[in-house]
């Protein structure tokens, strides 16, 4: 059965909502994702992934306006980056807040994309929060490129699977990553 974008979008916002996990496309590579806010959800994102919750995930955003709600202070440097990126860019700024707390990285600071993909863009604008992305994969294994490509051990974890996109047998790649400093320090983590 074809069921339809803006279903698709309906059933995950439901999900979120409720404190579930989902299987969805991204703008990169299929993510799993639940509420950024909701720490319990994370705890279950770090137990599928069969990943210590030390690991910092990051979020994905659709607005760079929203910034300021969820990190201290975003360094200058961070509006140009977001301007100038032709590629998904995830960068990681000092001092999060307003999120869950087991999301942030040990130093405190959290890594944000801002998505330009429409699934996520209007999944987020519905749902009204942050949402996390991480590689559907187990911790340790290789990424999945494209849906055909995540285990079934993955699927069967989460609450809700999208179907929009599960046909597209592209190969994807995760995003870049540069780590932003308080002072103005640049650190090219992935590019």
């Amino acid at each position: 059965m074809n069921i339809s974008f803006n279903d698709d979008i309906v059933k995950a916002v439901g999900v979120l909502r409720s404190g579930g996990i989902i299987l969805y496309p991204t703008d990169t590579i299929w993510g799993i994702g639940c509420d950024a806010t909701n720490p319990d959800a994370v705890r279950r994102i770090y137990q599928i992934k069969q990943r210590v919750d030390v690991k910092s995930m990051l979020i994905l955003m659709e607005n760079p306006n929203l910034l300021n709600s969820y990190v201290s202070e975003v360094p200058e440097i961070a509006w140009d980056l977001i301007e100038v990126a032709d590629n998904p860019l995830t960068i990681i700024y000092p001092g999060a807040k307003n999120l869950a707390t087991n999301l942030y990285a040990p130093d405190g600071s959290i890594g944000i994309r801002i998505t330009t993909e429409p699934f996520t863009q209007q999944l987020i604008q519905r749902f009204r929060k942050p949402v996390v992305s991480t590689s559907a994969n187990i911790s340790g294994q290789r990424s999945p490129q494209n849906f055909a490509e995540i285990s079934e051990e993955i699927k069967s974890s989460v609450d809700l699977i999208v179907t929009y996109r599960q046909d597209d047998a592209s190969k994807s790649n995760p995003s870049g990553i540069i780590k932003l400093g308080v002072g103005g320090q640049i650190e090219i983590i992935r590019k």
